[in-house]
């Protein structure tokens, strides 16, 4: 993969967003292992804009480090300075997960009621649950009660 190019301006806006972000992964002194790049690669991925720190007292070893790690992950290199990098990849689109059972609007809900001798067989009803409405212990439906307001506030309305 090659790195994102951006236009000057657009590195310059990236690299204000970026000041007040503090590094997310370090490199030490083992230097770009695959555990890095695969963190750096799990960072870029949850926040789109990191800095990461390297511990290496060689420039040119932060510099070909910096190259690489925008080479192999489709990053774009923002800004080197000292010790820190600063890189930037837009972030993936998050898929919306749909939970079953939880859609708007009526549903039929099956109850059982068993027989107390427990010699005959459970009734099962079917009973519609709207909005406001929910299933009780015994299992009975029941309402959200209305909201009750004070004497002074519906006197104050009228």
């Amino acid at each position: 993969m090659t790195a994102i190019q951006l236009t000057p301006a657009e590195r310059k806006e990236k690299r204000s967003e970026a000041h007040h972000l503090d590094p997310v992964v370090m490199i030490g002194g083992d230097g770009l292992t695959p555990a890095v790049s695969k963190e750096v690669d799990a960072a870029l991925n949850a926040h789109g804009l990191i800095k990461v720190r390297v511990m290496s007292d060689e420039r040119s070893m932060r510099e070909t480090t910096f190259a690489t790690l925008a080479d192999t992950l489709g990053a774009a290199p923002i800004q080197h300075i000292g010790k820190l990098l600063v890189l930037w990849r837009p972030m993936p689109p998050k898929e919306k997960v749909e939970r079953e059972g939880r859609n708007a609007g009526p549903r039929v809900v099956k109850i059982l009621k068993f027989s107390k001798s427990g010699n005959h067989r459970a009734q099962v009803k079917k009973i519609t649950v709207v909005g406001n409405m929910r299933i009780a212990a015994g299992g009975e439906l029941k309402r959200a009660k209305k909201r009750v307001t004070s004497v002074k506030k519906s006197s104050q309305s009228s």
